[in-house]
């Protein structure tokens, strides 16, 4: 039997920096996943680092 994929999972971009993520499975557990204005948003490993007092006091993105 052949197997069948499922949908194609379209790897996640950093709302911050623009990086895409070369494994979503990898950014599934590294990446930071957050929703605004109903969207959502993800943000790469090194831009959660730089911005983790922000995003802990859940600030508005624009405000980093």
């Amino acid at each position: 039997m052949a197997d069948q994929a499922g949908p194609s999972e379209t790897p996640p971009v950093c709302s911050t920096c623009g990086t895409v993520a070369g494994d979503p499975a990898l950014a599934a557990i590294t990446w930071t996943r957050g929703t605004e204005n109903g969207r959502e948003v993800w943000t790469c490993d090194r831009c959660s680092r730089e911005h983790l007092r922000s995003i802990e006091g859940k600030l508005d993105s624009a405000w980093w």
